[in-house]
This record gives structure tokens, sequence and C-alpha cells, in this order.
């Protein structure tokens, strides 16, 4: 289905600086509006500029911006909303009306569809047969729009994951992924457009589609594998590690470098690694992911998971006390377990945001298995159980987030070539790591006003992509 937003050339020039901060766009709808199954199809969203009509009365109407309805709510007694997000610039002169409109390209009963959800200065809704016709149109007559067309696309229908261990583990990489945008304060559609990479042992990250154009910035989304991210390049060229690098630079220069890189073929897997590295401050987070069955959200801890609290525990020695007021932090815990879920796909459709969970740390964990909550069910029973009916309190999603911003947790003192080190262990055993590393010449005051900041703020962004050539003989 395609919303319309119809606004006139007025208000459009009115907000266009606006749109072009915020990238985004929240807008009342009638309550009137029929949105029912026979719309179907990805959210699309059409922002159509319109002139006054001429004493022939013929409209002028062009598309201006495209965007996904990422959400529908209710503002009042007479209207809902909707809101657009991500929203993009069309960057040409699309004509709708007249003989050189691409609306003339359309079957007759499409056109007048068309110009029924159009009001003007309001929200209408057409079919999906509309969009695929304007959308059919809009490639043959304006090419240099199918790559951003691919872009919105990708997350507006994004693939469904399945039960198996390449959907599970892609699953767990993408929930890392999206918690590291939220931590680095990076649009999450920066890294949201993703298409199931050839290959099942492929990292997450290798089915990324990049943005194609930035506002403001240089467009730099070159696929060519390259020496980023320095120490990690190593593993781009003729290595035995999937390894997939996503540079993001947003406008006041801070830097995120987002490295997804795994070993093993995706059954033996042991799991999904966090990392998030903040240079200035030479200090990182690490989460390792465990996955709960949906139906009881619990596990039974085993002798691999106390080995790995052991690693973890080990890990957080890497950290040296704290000597300035700008290195403290509420404790000595860097390392997490996510203890992760996602509800069984009954309905065959894709999830969005991240995933339920809870966040402990390795020390609250050896707690937790030495009280008698964790106990198994069975009278005497020596078996522990880590889940939710069994821990009482734990860190959200969004408390989690909010710690690692402010810097409140995380090692001190740690170098990057004891981070590479960390990492290169983490995938020779088994694992699939995401890491991340943000660069910046923010200073510890400028970071905090950043993070409290809740006013619009300008959401371009660079992206750069550094992906693995396949190696010479391998079937992947």
């Amino acid at each position: 289905m395609a919303f319309i937003v119809n606004l006139s050339s007025d208000e459009l020039n009115d907000n266009l600086e606006k749109f072009r901060i915020e990238q985004r766009l929240t807008k009342s709808r009638p309550k009137s509006l029929s949105i029912d199954p026979a719309l179907d199809g990805p959210p699309m969203v059409l922002l159509v500029g319109e002139t006054p009509a001429g004493a022939d009365g013929v409209r002028s109407r062009w598309l201006a911006w495209l965007g996904i309805a990422a959400r529908h709510g209710t503002v009042g007694a007479v209207d809902k909303s909707i809101t657009v997000d991500p929203l993009r610039e069309c960057m040409t002169a699309i004509p709708l009306d007249g003989h050189n409109g691409i609306l003339s390209d359309l079957p007759e009963n499409l056109r007048r569809e068309f110009d029924l959800a159009a009001p003007l200065g309001t929200v209408g809704a057409c079919s999906n047969s509309v969009w695929q016709a304007l959308e059919r149109a809009l490639r043959a007559r304006f090419p240099e729009l199918g790559s951003l067309l691919d872009w919105l696309l990708a997350q507006a229908d994004p693939p469904v994951f399945e039960n198996n261990p390449a959907d599970h583990s892609w699953q767990e990489q993408r929930d890392a992924t999206g918690n590291l945008l939220r931590i680095a304060e990076f649009p999450l559609s920066a890294l949201a457009a993703w298409r199931r990479p050839p290959a099942r042992d492929e990292p997450y990250t290798a089915g990324l589609i990049p943005q194609p154009v930035e506002h403001s910035l240089i467009d730099y989304a070159v696929r060519v594998a390259g020496d980023a991210f320095g120490m990690f390049s190593e593993w781009q060229q003729g290595s035995s590690f999937r390894c997939d690098i996503n540079v993001l630079r947003d406008a006041s220069g801070r830097q995120l470098e987002v490295v997804n890189v795994n070993a093993t073929p995706v059954e033996s897997r042991l799991g999904t690694d966090m990392l998030y590295y903040h240079e200035p401050t030479k200090s990182f987070v690490f989460v390792q992911y465990k996955r709960l069955p949906p139906d009881t959200r619990s596990i039974y801890v085993d002798e691999r998971l106390k080995s790995q609290l052991d690693r973890l525990e080990a890990t957080a020695k890497l950290s040296i006390p704290a000597a300035r007021p700008s290195e403290w932090r509420l404790g000595g815990d860097p390392c997490f377990l996510k203890l992760a879920y996602w509800p069984r796909n009954t309905e065959k459709l894709p999830a969005h945001g991240l995933a339920h969970g809870m966040y402990l740390p390795t020390s609250y964990v050896r707690l937790l298995l030495e009280d008698e909550s964790t106990r198994g069910r069975q009278s005497g029973s020596k078996a522990r159980i880590l889940g939710y009916d069994q821990v009482e309190r734990h860190l959200t999603g969004t408390q989690f987030i909010d710690l690692v911003k402010h810097g409140l947790v995380g090692t001190v003192g740690t170098t990057r070539e004891q981070l590479y080190a960390l990492v290169k262990r983490r995938v020779k055993t088994g694992h699939s790591v995401v890491l991340a590393t943000e660069t910046s010449d923010e200073s510890v005051r400028a970071r905090q006003t950043r993070v409290r900041d809740r006013g619009a703020r300008r959401r371009t962004y660079v992206h750069r992509t550094y992906k693995q050539e396949p190696i010479e003989g391998s079937d992947q």
C-alpha cells in the first residue's frame, strides 16, 4: 500500500529545512481513513507537493519525498497520526500531472484511485496495485531513484526470520547492531535495510543495503575492500574469517565503525557477542547473547555457561582502576549477559525493534546462581535456571543503553590492541562478533550535553561499506 501526504507548495517549502534535518515526519490523518486488508504491501509514503490550480482547474503536483510509515497513533478525538521514518528527498523533479507526469504511465483506474487518495492538505491511502504500478514507472523513467527505492523497500518489507540456525544467528547479530546504533545515537535506518546474504555462514551485515544518498554530506557508499579499521582489514583479504565493515560519520565528525565477523559454520557457532568501544575514553562494554525459548523464557545453566562466565570475568580484568572523575564507573562489571527471546512468529510477519530480554552483569549472575530463586523446580535439585521467573530484577534495554551512553559502565584504559586480541579469541572459539568503535573529538562535557539533548538533531550521516571479497576456490 501507499500513504499519500499532499502538502501545498507553501507548506512544503516552510517545512523543507525541518524535513532535511529530522528526516522524519508526523502528520495527522483522519480517523475516517480506511486502512483495511485490501491495502496490502509495504507501507510506503509519498510526500506530494501541489501548487494552486490555475484558471483551467488543472492540478499541478510533484513527488518530493519518499518514506516508510513507521507507525500510527491517536492524537485526538477527530484525527489519528502517521509517523514517517525514514523520510528521504527524491533530489529530482518528478511531475505527477500532465502528459509528462508520471501518473500518465498508469492505467486510468489506478490514476483515479491515486487522485481520490490525494486530497490537498491531508493524508490518504491507496492500494498496493497503485504503488506497484507507480514504482515500475519511477524505475523506468528515473533509474537514478532505483537505489533509494531498494533501500526503502528493504526496510518497509523486511524478510521474516525463520526457525533455523542461520536465521537465529542473524537475529542476534541484527539485535546487536541495533543496540550499537542506539548507544552511538546514529539513525537506526543506517543499518536497517537488509536482505538475506547469499551464504548461511556470512555475517548479518553482509546483507545490508547502504543508503545511496545523504544531504549536506558527500556520498561515500563505496563497496570496496580497503584498509578501514586498520587492524581488522587483514580479515578482508583471503582470510578464513568472514568480516564486513560499515563506517558511519555524522555531520560533527563523530565516526562509528561497525565490524561483523565470524569464522565458523553457523551450525557450530556458539552465539553472538556485542562489543562497544568508546575510543576517546578507552572503554568497552561486552554483551554475550544467550537465547531463551519463547515459551519458557528460561534456560538451564550448564557447564558451558559457567565456563563462559569465567571468561567474561577474565575479560573484565583488562580494565584498570579509575584515576580521574571521567573514568569512574558504577561498578567493576563491563561484561553482561543478555538473556533474549523472540516470540514465535505465527503470523509470518517481520519482527521490528530490539529483542525482548534482560541484561545481567556477570557479578549479579554469580549471586543469582548461589540464590534459592534459581534452584531447579524439583525438591533437592542442584540444577540452576535463569529466566524471567527466577530473576526478580534486571536491566532493561533502555536502562543498559543509557548507562553505556553516559559512560557509567565499561572498562577503563583498554587499548585497541587489547580489543583486537579479545575479538580474535572470541571469533576463533566459535562466536559471531558485532563490534562498534566510536571515535570523536568530543570532550567529556560535550558528550554528556549531546546525550542529554532531547531536541531535534540533524540525522544525516556518511556511510562507507567494506565488504569481504569471496575467497578464491571457496564455496561461500
